[in-house]
């Protein structure tokens, strides 16, 4: 297919974004080879790409058919209001790093201390009341989740690479992270509030989000969650570690761990100290600040410690039913589903991809 340069119009983007550039690395070409794959100039596709030119749709066509995917996950309209900016959470001090995404139509800025992985160039400064945002910066194709799985990172790298969508995650436990897709903060919430075959994750969206709404639970893995313990107190069961002296550290309330411990003690005295993740309670047993805490299998493996298994429960993600058309969404779902990803999954220590992809409803909107 030859596009010539009258196929073309020049202007500017406008509220029109595009991601032909991230498509394009993503496969490894550079614009020569895409140029000639979409029968357009090298120098037409760089204006495409820095927003300078304004495909026809035979150009688009063209682009969308060279690079195998669709128009649409090529081009969209801005169509949230950049007037209406809200922090997710308050920036620490008169400058520092955020980044921000398009979260129900309005604008979300999250200060860096939020984000899980430091990795992830910043979208802009924050300095003296002013918002410095990078030209690089695409809000509408980031996705936004709060969730304290330890092994999201596989899920960042897939959906980077197979749907050139961002993820961020915010750490969060499992209340905590209802709450901000409450608040429009995030677009997914990650939560293991039950034994796998129980329905503790959809009674605590009804709990937490209310009855009126409508969502979707998506089945992301099923995980072993038990007691970590440090390997010098050689317990080898549950029963002796609850019976010996033991110094706990805890989670919040909330939280799985926190739910979990609190079921197998049964009654005894709270731990006085908690950890803000898995990470933290295995971190804290390994530098000898306590003896024993709830996390998944997965960390206690890497950190070296005892792992006395107590339940297997169902992680879910949860976000808003009425979003399921967001092309984010859709993507996140697909990577779920794909068969590169369940085995990524099944091969971690103590991680399951039984009902991996399972989508369901809870409430009725």
């Amino acid at each position: 297919m030859i596009v010539s340069k009258t196929d073309m119009m020049m202007s500017s983007g406008g509220n029109l974004k595009n991601r032909v550039k991230a498509a394009r690395v993503a496969r490894g070409w550079s614009q020569d080879v895409l140029a000639q794959r979409a029968g357009l100039s090298r120098s037409g596709v760089s204006a495409i790409e820095i927003e300078r030119l304004v495909p026809s749709a035979a150009a688009a066509l063209a682009l969308a058919k060279a690079l195998d995917c669709r128009v649409e996950d090529l081009f969209s309209l801005e169509t949230f209001d950049t007037s209406e900016t809200v922090w997710a959470s308050p920036p620490a001090g008169d400058r520092c790093r955020y980044w921000q995404a398009e979260c129900g139509g309005r604008q979300v800025l999250y200060p860096a201390a939020t984000l899980a992985d430091v990795t992830i160039a910043h979208d802009g400064i924050f300095d003296g009341g002013n918002l410095r945002t990078a030209p690089r910066h695409d809000a509408e194709r980031t996705l936004v989740m709060a969730c304290c799985d330890p092994a999201v990172g596989l899920l960042a790298q897939e959906l980077a690479e197979r749907a050139q969508v961002r993820l961020l995650v915010i750490p969060r436990s499992s209340g905590q992270a209802l709450e901000m897709l409450r608040d429009g903060l995030v677009h997914v919430a990650g939560l293991h509030l039950s034994h796998a075959e129980r329905e503790g994750n959809a009674d605590a969206v009804t709990e937490r989000l209310g009855p009126g709404g409508s969502y979707a639970l998506l089945r992301a893995a099923r995980w072993e969650e038990g007691l970590a313990v440090a390997p010098a107190r050689h317990l080898r069961s549950v029963r002796s570690a609850l019976a010996a002296r033991l110094r706990w550290i805890g989670r919040e309330p909330g939280s799985g761990a926190h739910q979990c411990l609190a079921e197998i003690r049964d009654g005894h005295q709270a731990p006085r100290h908690f950890a803000r993740s898995h990470r933290g309670v295995a971190e804290t047993i390994s530098t000898g600040l306590a003896d024993a805490g709830v996390c998944l299998r997965l960390v206690s493996d890497q950190a070296g410690l005892d792992f006395l298994s107590v339940r297997e429960e169902a992680y879910d993600l949860c976000f808003a039913a009425g979003n399921a058309h967001d092309p984010r969404l859709r993507a996140l779902i697909e990577v779920i589903r794909s068969p590169r990803y369940q085995k990524l999954i099944s091969e971690l220590p103590g991680y399951s991809a039984i009902d991996m992809g399972d989508l369901r409803t809870v409430g009725s909107g």
